[in-house]
């Protein structure tokens, strides 16, 4: 059988495997302890209109980007031709006149509560974004 030899306590190989095992320790005490992630800052908000003056009548079911026209339910009230609406979404935020509104492929002039109509806008608008009236 073969034995394995142990290395001495004064010889070469022995002296060496202690080095290095010193200068790991070293190296780990040396090293800075890692600093605590930044925070980052928030961007400015967007202009907003004031809470007030907004009353939310309704929220974006669909969008269709080759008419740029939106699905939107109405929730409260009415809406006609002619008002001027906000749309607020998350990174959706414009305001703008209404101009043209359908309902089955036909044009009409006032929306009524609970009816999902077509809005033509002038910008993307994503589902879930909320229509105020101003």
């Amino acid at each position: 059988m073969a034995r394995k030899k142990k290395a001495k306590a004064g010889s070469k190989k022995s002296k060496t495997k202690i080095g290095k095992a010193i200068k790991r320790r070293a190296v780990k005490k040396a090293r800075a302890p890692r600093k605590a992630a930044s925070k980052k800052r928030a961007k400015a908000p967007a202009k907003k209109v004031p809470e007030p003056l907004l009353e939310k009548i309704g929220k974006v079911t669909h969008y269709f980007p080759h008419v740029k026209a939106a699905a939107v339910l109405i929730l409260k009230g009415c809406l006609k031709v002619g008002e001027e609406i906000y749309v607020k979404g998350h990174t959706t935020d414009f305001k703008e006149k209404v101009t043209s509104m359908q309902l089955d492929r036909v044009s009409i002039q006032d929306g009524k509560k609970g009816q999902e109509i077509g809005l033509l806008v002038k910008s993307r608008v994503r589902i879930g974004d909320s229509v105020y009236r101003i």
